[in-house]
């Protein structure tokens, strides 16, 4: 893997274990990841998936790094055809540090292979709408209510590559 691609930081008032929790059950994912249940075995090697709200895998890795509460990072790769293949493993490092009264938590997604931004589009615009959702979540008891535009360039430059894109 080579430097990140993404990195978005939070500021969050409340406490790594929280944190730590939030981002790996379904119980707290699906209020803030639209529905979308979190599933993670807690140890080096252990399955990491993502459903969507019909139950089907979305998302499916591995844990390669597990230190509660302050560090989780997974494979993540997304369930369409040819995406792995044509984009190569993406990674994702959630870190988590105590700050007085509040917790930053630090998002880094990498890549296996060098991408065009048109291909990072749709991440870069959706992390910042998951993990401000996480945060009401955790500060308030409530997700944010936020309508996301399709993400037109991503989905044009994964067909380009000749990835299926599910719906276009």
């Amino acid at each position: 893997m080579s430097k990140p691609d993404t990195v978005y930081t939070i500021y969050i008032a409340s406490t790594p274990e929280r944190v730590f929790e939030a981002l790996t059950t379904a119980a707290y994912s699906k209020q803030y990841f639209f529905g979308f249940a979190v599933e993670c075995e807690l140890k080096v090697g252990g399955a990491f998936i993502i459903r969507t709200p019909d139950g089907s895998v979305h998302i499916d890795g591995k844990v390669l790094a597990c230190e509660p509460p302050n560090k989780l990072s997974v494979t993540w790769n997304v369930n369409w055809p040819g995406l792995v293949e044509k984009l190569g493993e993406t990674i994702v490092t959630y870190d988590i540090a105590q700050m007085g009264d509040s917790v930053r938590l630090t998002m880094t997604e990498s890549h296996e292979r060098d991408l065009p931004d048109d291909t990072l589009s749709g991440g870069r615009a959706g992390w910042p709408t998951i993990l401000s959702s996480l945060k009401s979540v955790l500060e308030t008891g409530k997700p944010l209510s936020v309508r996301m535009e399709p993400p037109v360039k991503m989905i044009a430059a994964l067909k380009a590559m000749g990835v299926t894109v599910p719906g276009g």
